[in-house]
């Protein structure tokens, strides 16, 4: 959730006070402040999933925590920089 965005209904700033907000509230309770809205899914738009190793997996929390971004977006980042390294080496003939 982006820093400046505020969650219209728990006013949370932050997925986890989101998640907390929820976890002891009904949105039976709020449906007045609730509308319709249209959605699509795109199938392609798949994720994959990896087991990291708890021990490694704690280190990258902690850098994306020093770094302000999510494990996730570091970890995109890290593997995008290595494939493209790999990848300009192959080319070069290496």
């Amino acid at each position: 959730m982006p820093e400046d965005k505020v969650s219209s209904i728990s006013h949370a700033r932050t997925l986890e006070e989101m998640a907390d907000f929820w976890d002891t509230h009904s949105l039976a309770d709020y449906e007045e402040q609730t509308y319709e809205v249209e959605m699509t899914f795109d199938p392609s738009a798949r994720r994959t999933m990896v087991n990291i190793e708890p021990e490694l997996m704690a280190d990258i929390l902690r850098v994306a925590r020093e770094r302000r971004v999510s494990a996730q977006t570091l970890i995109n980042v890290w593997l995008r920089q290595y494939v493209d390294q790999f990848a300009a080496k192959v080319a070069e003939g290496r």
